[in-house]
């Protein structure tokens, strides 16, 4: 039974048991010897081995109560190797135990390089992958942009997905090198010499051409300090150019979708102010109001409709206030983005407007999902050779019209201080009575959420007409409750009457006439002004001599 050891290695948590743990401390402590002589980047050394230890171990630990033992340690020194397989050291790693061979297997992976790039250093990691010049990777990519333009989308995805090479046994990854101590140092050991070398090399080119200024001097330290060797040819010095000028390019650019966000988003939101005020959105405190239609939902709704309008307000001015904010932040750095509770309490208000309204439409459309009709029959006191005339009138006081006409169209009117709607969807219709006796029906239809309110709303349908001896003067409005703006509602006037009648269609109930059988198939507007006698079918004109003649020289 072996104790059990807690570690952070690599920045991971492992348990380890004691024997493993002294037999890594010794690996370790023999590594560190061995670079005692040369002090320049052991520090880094060591963090990149211990992390590429900790990785190791990661593959093999599937289970955080799993502990690390003796045969796992051994694994991993014979994958990183020994410290005498690459260094001269006082004091060298030696277990009587064990004797190891410097593992030598490669595993390359493809890794973005970001020593190497020129946007994302996809480039870069294909050409290590595939072990061929980058040049010939971004002029392929270079192919496929301005060919059918999925190189673009390539690089973006493979920008997206690929990882960065950025430790030191990623990097000998990405190159096919065996991740090992070796490898490690020598890595390192580079990274240090091209640093040193470029600091002497921008120090001499400083000094001699200090007269090119501080743009030169500048790219030369971005080059010092980050550890690559920029290869200057003409392609690259023309792609750098192009870079710049789309980068410029870009940034006006941005800045006029700022200009154009906010310009847009102010613009919403001053609209829904302005608009929430007209649709009478403070009506509760009393504040009249000057939009007469509202949206159909909004009659009669099961909420307060200042409360929907609000609803309403939100709804959309919520994403462009959002709109507005990232407009000011891509014209100004220093506009911060909203923090986090006030981002959810707006995504929460959104979203309680949101079903609110889809409550409310809900409700509106089973509002309208069944037809109802009632009638109401009239008898006629008329005998053979009689004349019966048909007129129409208007209430102008009530809604004034200066042409009387059927529209399914529906006003608001007020009527002794109640809001009632005012409609004219009044048709007309003149048939052959079949039981001898002279009558008429007004038929009101509406709509509601079931037959029975459907029926009960086209009950309370107010519409009136007047019978003086043998004319009947219909109004040519109805009047309705205001929950019914939206109700399609309408009436059907239609006369039955016995052979021998005669109908004057006065001219004011032209517009109404509902496709009124006769024998010449005289349409209805010219109809009016005429008498017509019901024969033992339909109806026939009886003074229109002149007209008809006109038809007939036409048609020949």
């Amino acid at each position: 039974m072996n104790k059990t050891i807690n570690i952070n290695l690599g920045g991971f948590f492992f348990h380890i048991d004691e024997i493993a743990y002294q037999k890594l401390q010794r690996y370790l402590e023999s590594i560190s010897r061995s670079l005692s002589d040369d002090p320049q980047g052991k520090n880094e050394i060591i963090a990149d081995i211990e992390a590429r230890i900790s990785e190791l171990l990661s593959e093999k630990i599937t289970d955080s109560r799993q502990v690390v033992n003796e045969a796992d340690i051994d694994n991993i020194i014979a994958i990183m190797g020994q410290p005498e397989d690459y260094a001269d050291t006082e004091e060298v790693y030696n277990d009587a135990s064990y004797s190891y061979k410097r593992n030598n297997t490669t595993g390359k992976k493809l890794f973005r390089d970001g020593d190497d790039k020129f946007l994302g250093g996809v480039a870069s990691g294909i050409a290590h992958y595939f072990n061929i010049d980058v040049i010939w990777i971004r002029l392929g990519l270079l192919a496929l942009f301005f060919s059918a333009g999925f190189g673009v989308l390539l690089y973006i995805i493979l920008w997206i997905l690929l990882p960065e090479a950025k430790t030191t046994a990623e990097k000998l990854q990405m190159e096919g090198e065996p991740v090992n101590i070796d490898n490690i140092e020598k890595k390192i050991r580079e990274e240090f010499n091209n640093v040193s070398e470029n600091v002497t090399a921008f120090a001499s080119k400083a000094s001699e051409k200090l007269k090119d200024g501080a743009n030169e001097i500048s790219e030369k330290m971005n080059q010092t300090f980050s550890g690559k060797t920029k290869k200057n040819n003409g392609l690259q010095d023309f792609i750098n150019t192009i870079a710049k000028i789309m980068l410029v390019f870009f940034k006006v650019v941005g800045k006029l979708i700022g200009a154009i966000l906010i310009f847009i988003a102010a613009a919403v939101i001053l609209s829904l102010i302005i608009g929430g005020f007209s649709m009478g959105s403070l009506e509760w405190l009393g504040v009249a109001s000057s939009f007469t239609h509202y949206p159909p939902f909004m009659h009669d709704p099961i909420l307060p409709r200042w409360l929907l309008t609000l609803c309403i307000f939100l709804l959309i001015g919520i994403p462009f206030l959002i709109l507005f904010i990232l407009g000011l932040r891509i014209l100004s750095s220093n506009v911060r983005k909203m923090n986090k509770p006030t981002s959810l309490t707006l995504l929460g208000i959104w979203i309680v407007c949101l079903f609110a309204l889809i409550f409310t439409g809900i409700d509106f459309g089973t509002s309208h999902s069944n037809y109802g009709d009632t009638s109401e029959r009239t008898e006629l006191n008329l005998f053979p050779k009689d004349t019966l005339t048909l007129k129409m009138v208007n209430d102008d006081n009530i809604y004034f019209r200066h042409n009387l006409i059927q529209t399914s169209e529906t006003e608001e009117v007020e009527i002794d201080g109640i809001t009632m709607t005012y409609a004219s969807n009044i048709k007309v219709d003149v048939r052959k009575s079949t039981t001898n006796k002279n009558y008429f029906i007004v038929q009101k239809e509406s709509k509601g959420k079931s037959k029975s309110q459907a029926k009960e709303n086209a009950n309370e349908i107010n519409y009136n007409f007047e019978i003086i001896e043998n004319t009947i003067i219909l109004d040519a409005y109805f009047l309705s409750e205001y929950k019914n703006f939206w109700k399609d509602e309408e009436i059907n006037i239609i006369f039955y009457v016995s052979k021998d009648i005669t109908i004057f269609f006065d001219n004011s109930i032209k517009n109404f006439l509902n496709d009124v059988e006769n024998e010449t198939d005289i349409y209805d507007k010219e109809m009016v002004n005429h008498h017509f006698i019901m024969t033992n079918k339909t109806l026939k004109c009886t003074d229109c001599v002149d007209e008809l003649e006109g038809n007939e020289k036409e048609s020949i």
